[in-house]
């Protein structure tokens, strides 16, 4: 089942510039595992032993997957996972 995996810019250069990968899975964690195989190195920039990392959101069809079960949350063929760093800081 194919997942569409928009990479966010400073990721890009495990993905040879491409702003959109493909992978395959059946949750978040087996769709991470495929992209690095197919992108080594981006995982470990995702996740750590504890699970997704602090500073990296990460939603599915929109919905942030920390609410729907983190790197076990199921995905289906045409998902699409979108990775975004968050952006620390406030107003003054």
């Amino acid at each position: 089942m194919a997942i569409e995996v928009r990479i966010p810019t400073i990721l890009r250069n495990y993905t040879d510039g491409a702003k959109a990968v493909s992978a395959e899975g059946a949750t978040l964690s087996e769709v991470f595992g495929d992209l690095d195989v197919r992108h080594p190195g981006i995982r470990e920039r995702l996740v750590d032993e504890a699970g997704l990392r602090r500073f990296v959101n990460v939603y599915l069809n929109d919905e942030d997957v920390r609410f729907l079960g983190g790197l076990g949350t199921p995905v289906s063929d045409g998902d699409t996972v979108t990775v975004l760093p968050a952006v620390a800081g406030g107003m003054r």
